[in-house]
């Protein structure tokens, strides 16, 4: 099937980051908040991606004012550690759902038997379930840091962007068979579907796809692509993210050394 007939999304990323004043720090900073404002948002991959992006921007504007007025050395060092390791935690979780998309899709392309096929799906389920205990270890971890600060300030922000993503490469669907296809089309069209009383997004489509015995392989190597699309932009932005955090760790050390 030609990827011009996959719904996938356009992911535009800045080619660098540019610092922003004072002023322009606090409307990104209030930008932010109110995309954290409901649920379903928490769930959306492009308010997951545009908002791992916009903390990139928010920890280079912090950059260049802390040259001018370092805060609390001590906490910001101890919190910048924290941040990379969940980072980098997550950018496991990524790669990994990653490489069992691809697996399966290249399963899928193959022509070989359905003992075969069931094989290589069962791969893909035991690779979600080692998935979902790493998410839940992380989660755990962040829910210890997430106390310690307040939601609306930069740290609370960055806490509530990774549960998002976390949250995102999770399962928590148990549905009931045969009724995947409809809540596929619905994923596939508008980025999250309810199902069941939860929101089943690109993740949860492909596993309410395999849940079934019997499933309709174009229609998994469609909700494959279209999941495929999603992980590439929250890997980027990640990695964006992650690159910026490892910038202000230096800062920060510079700091300390010119103190």
């Amino acid at each position: 099937m030609a990827v011009s007939q996959i719904h996938t999304r356009s992911i535009s990323l800045p080619s660098r980051l540019h610092p922003i004043n004072s002023t322009e720090f606090e409307a990104q900073l209030e930008k932010l908040k109110s995309s954290h404002s409901t649920t379903v948002s928490l769930t959306s991959v492009d308010t997951i991606i545009s908002g791992l992006l916009g903390l990139a921007e928010l920890y280079n504007s912090m950059d260049n004012e802390l040259t001018q007025a370092p805060p609390s050395l001590e906490d910001a060092l101890e919190g910048s550690v924290e941040l990379l390791d969940c980072c980098g935690a997550i950018k496991e979780v990524a790669q990994m759902m990653r490489e069992s998309v691809r697996a399966l899709q290249s399963a899928l392309r193959r022509k070989g038997s359905d003992s075969a096929l069931r094989n290589d799906v069962a791969s893909y389920v035991a690779s979600r379930k080692r998935m979902n205990k790493c998410i839940k270890k992380s989660l755990k971890a962040l829910k210890n840091w997430e106390g310690r600060f307040h939601a609306s300030d930069v740290y609370g922000l960055t806490a509530a962007a990774f549960r998002s993503a976390l949250l995102f490469f999770s399962s928590s669907s148990s549905p009931a068979a045969g009724r995947w296809n409809r809540v596929a089309r619905l994923v596939l069209s508008k980025s999250a579907a309810h199902h069941g009383g939860v929101v089943v997004n690109e993740v949860g489509c492909v596993d309410l796809a395999l849940s079934n015995g019997e499933f309709d392989k174009k229609m998994v190597q469609r909700s494959l692509q279209c999941l495929d699309s999603c992980v590439d932009g929250v890997e980027e932005g990640l990695e964006r993210l992650f690159r910026q955090l490892v910038r202000s760790r230096v800062n920060l050390l510079n700091i300390v050394t010119n103190h």
